[in-house]
């Protein structure tokens, strides 16, 4: 497997098997909800069925983490999968309105802030 990153600040995280893409994130601005000043945040977090359950989706959220944390910090994801994420060390830090929905219903998860080690 090969990871890829871009160039820019915010982007696309992909994970390949040969040619083939198994597993992505992003990192946008705002992820469709109502604290703009809650940024970047992770979004599309996504694996392939048959790559499931071998922590690929772990590693690229702890590359997220280290790439945003060396000028960026916090980040935010917006998700209802609160176990999943709490498995890779992001804490509840609030809940938040959708763009367009008239109720609280997701959670907003912030990431585990990473020392440098002197």
């Amino acid at each position: 497997m090969e990871a890829y990153l871009g160039l820019t600040e915010y982007g696309w995280y992909l994970c390949l098997d040969k040619d083939k893409i198994i597993a992505s994130l992003g990192v946008v601005e705002n992820d469709f909800h109502d604290m703009k000043d809650l940024a970047p945040n992770v979004c599309a977090v996504y694996t392939e069925k048959e790559y499931r359950n071998k922590g690929i989706a772990g590693q690229l959220l702890r590359l997220v983490i280290e790439d945003m944390n060396k000028g960026i910090t916090p980040v935010y994801l917006i998700t209802d999968h609160t176990s999943f994420y709490e498995r890779y060390g992001w804490n509840f830090l609030c809940m938040v309105q959708g763009d367009g929905e008239e109720e609280k219903q997701e959670c907003i998860f912030i990431d585990k802030i990473i020392k440098e080690q002197n």
